[in-house]
């Protein structure tokens, strides 16, 4: 009995041993994988000083590496948003015990197909990348998949029918890449969808009735070859549209239309009869259409384009009843003096491949004037289809020559980011330049802090203020990386250029129109709080940005308005402490040992945030040191500002990404007026 008992005794053991031999062993392959994807990414070396492994620890879970998340120490989730890496995601596929995947906002390429081995992933959130490829159909591999966001990328290719295998999938967010082909009618097997979002592809074909359903009109806009019901362009009796796009043709379908040079062997059918007529029909349209444009043109050359009546004092006015034409140069040859022609001088130029819509569209809409700002005037402009836009009429209407115009317009197009307002499009004459952007309904941070301060004011409460300036930092931040070696500044940033969406996040606003005027007069127009070395250097930095933010930051934490912007919703009366200049105040305050009075009275009200106050008020006050050299980089300030409030993403199945910070008094302050 005895010799039974030691038997088990030593099994036990033997068992143990081996356990933790094989525990040890898998936490040092999630170590390794972890060093080869810093190695291949981290570029900048933002994780070397974290990512190491000290005396005492031998794994990244005992030495707790920026965010690594473990359980039972094996790496369960990965959370580097907005850490600027680079390169491809190939080492994470060594990660078994995985289920977080949060790398949102980097600029990490490759494929998608390495994490299909990770078969443990409940939450993906690879948005805002440069991924290329097709999405692997090996993704129905993940059985456990919660949540997949692969927005904003290259994919390329259709979506994989594989899919409707990921019976428990929440979220899928798909929108702005390139993807072709049809929707796969199987998706509508997947009941526990809460979340879809197709737009902005090259998808074509039939829309499935239950998908539009469900997740209405927008989750399929920017599709221009999608029909289906609802507001879709009707289906043909094949169920299928053929997209402009030859790469995107679909290799069966239930009819043909055969090439004009292919010969039949029958004789021409009567379809082909049709054909042929339609064909002609539509040259002799386009040829008209050019004559009727032609001389539209030459009889319009005296007028100019305006949007003067909201100006003069209307908040509501119409684009219909302005009229739009150019200058008159003295009748040269359909053209204008600046190489404007007839043909190119009426179109709008579009950035992305959301459905476009022309110039007349826009004259038509409605218009509400939202506020001027040094450059020009900026309205809300509602369209046919009701599409809402922001339109920025500039108040210089030469402020550089065309060709310089145009490269400027491109720089400032193609930068797309989650906390950037998109450029969409925009309209170049020689008398006038309209600039499209997409329009953020919530205002501005200006608006929150300062407006309304009166006893029915709703405060602006600790939480949410944090969520936007780390917003509004990681779009700066992008700017700063996107253009280092040109050191391209944003040039005016202040909290009214920092603007809201629909769900709370923050966006830079008004990025590269510093481009567009010359040094000095760029300082004397914008510099947004202005850094102490503009004064001589006489132009605009990437560092002088660094000390607007600063200020920016001071503002967000004491609620005073620098004395560059007074509040105008706030008029001072005698007794009202005039606006001062935030930064030589704090250190006043500061010298004094009077911290605590720095901070905004509605902020004190919040129990257990002191620390994360003072930690937040020493990065402002490393932004404004005098001295441009000392100051750190946008993308140093988005890390100080992460380590302080990192986002959390949790792990629990009823994860809900909706920014639930978003304050009540942005749904109540309406006095904030947008910087553009």
């Amino acid at each position: 009995m005895n010799r039974f008992f030691s038997f088990i005794l030593l099994l036990t053991l033997l068992i143990s041993a081996v356990t933790a031999a094989v525990t040890a062993t898998g936490d040092g392959n999630d170590t390794a994988a972890l060093l080869l994807f810093q190695s291949q990414t981290d570029i900048h070396g933002t994780l070397l000083h974290n990512w190491t492994l000290p005396v005492n620890s031998t794994t990244a879970c005992t030495a707790q590496w920026l965010g690594v998340k473990c359980i039972n120490n094996r790496v369960s989730a990965v959370i580097l948003p907005s850490f600027n890496l680079r390169g491809p995601i190939t080492a994470l596929s060594s990660l078994p015990l995985l289920r977080l995947l949060d790398l949102r906002n980097n600029r990490l390429n490759g494929t998608l197909t390495p994490i299909t081995q990770c078969t443990n992933l409940k939450l993906i959130y690879l948005s805002g990348n440069d991924f290329s490829g097709e999405i692997p159909p090996e993704i129905s591999s993940l059985r456990r998949l919660l949540r997949l966001d692969v927005s904003n990328n290259n994919l390329e290719g259709s979506i994989p029918t594989q899919i409707a295998n990921l019976t428990r999938l929440l979220t899928l967010r798909l929108q702005n890449n390139e993807l072709s082909g049809t929707i796969p009618k199987s998706l509508n097997s997947l009941q526990n969808l809460k979340e879809l979002n197709f737009s902005n592809n090259e998808l074509y074909g039939s829309v499935p009735n239950g998908l539009y359903n469900h997740f209405g009109e927008n989750s399929f806009d920017g599709n221009e070859g999608l029909c289906g019901i609802g507001n879709l362009p009707q289906c043909s009796y094949t169920g299928e549209i053929v997209p402009s796009n030859p790469s995107s043709l679909p290799t069966t379908s239930t009819a043909t239309i055969e090439e004009p040079h292919e010969k039949s062997r029958k004789g021409l059918s009567r379809g082909g009869v049709v054909a042929i007529v339609m064909v002609n029909v539509v040259a002799l349209l386009v040829v008209v259409s050019f004559m009727v444009a032609y001389y539209c043109g030459k009889y319009s050359r005296t007028q100019s384009f305006s949007m003067s009546g909201s100006e003069c004092g209307k908040r509501r006015s119409s684009y219909s009843s302005e009229k739009r034409v150019y200058a008159n140069n003295n009748g040269g040859g359909g053209g204008d003096s600046d190489g404007t022609t007839a043909t190119d001088r009426s179109k709008l130029v579009f950035f992305d491949r959301r459905k476009p819509f022309e110039l007349e569209e826009l004259l038509r809409a409605s218009a509400e004037m939202l506020g001027k700002g040094c450059l020009g005037t900026v309205y809300k402009a509602v369209l046919d289809d009701g599409i809402t836009v922001a339109v920025k009429r500039l108040k210089d209407a030469n402020p550089c020559p065309r060709k310089e115009f145009e490269q400027y317009m491109d720089v400032i197009g193609k930068l797309k980011h989650p906390n950037m307002v998109k450029l969409r499009a925009y309209y170049y004459a020689k008398e006038e330049k309209l600039l499209v952007y997409d329009y953020l309904p919530n205002g501005s941070l200006h608006s929150l802090l300062h407006g309304n301060r009166g006893p029915g004011r709703i405060p602006l409460d600790w939480t949410t203020r944090i969520s936007l300036v780390l917003g509004a930092a990681r779009g700066l931040a992008h700017i700063h990386e996107e253009y280092a070696d040109s050191r391209i500044p944003h040039g005016n940033v202040k909290s009214s250029n920092v603007l809201l969406d629909k769900n709370g996040v923050a966006c830079i606003s008004d990025f590269g129109l510093s481009l567009l005027l010359n040094p000095v007069h760029a300082i004397a127009r914008l510099g947004g709080y202005k850094a102490p070395e503009q004064s001589e250097i006489k132009r605009l930095s990437q560092k002088s940005d660094v000390y607007s933010f600063g200020v920016l930051l001071l503002e967000v934490l004491t609620g005073k308005a620098p004395s560059e912007y007074p509040s105008p919703t706030r008029p001072h009366d005698e007794e009202e402490e005039l606006p001062v200049d935030l930064p030589k105040w704090v250190r006043s305050v500061v010298r004094d040992e009077w911290t605590a009075e720095v901070f905004d009275q509605e902020l004190l009200r919040y129990k257990n945030i002191e620390e994360e106050l003072v930690s937040m008020l020493h990065v402002a006050m490393a932004c404004v040191v005098p001295l441009p050299e000392k100051r750190p980089t946008m993308v140093e300030v988005v890390k100080l500002i992460e380590e302080i409030r990192i986002e959390q993403s949790p792990l629990g199945e009823d994860y809900d990404e909706s920014r639930n910070s978003l304050s009540p008094s942005l749904a109540t302050t309406e006095d904030g007026l947008p910087g553009y």
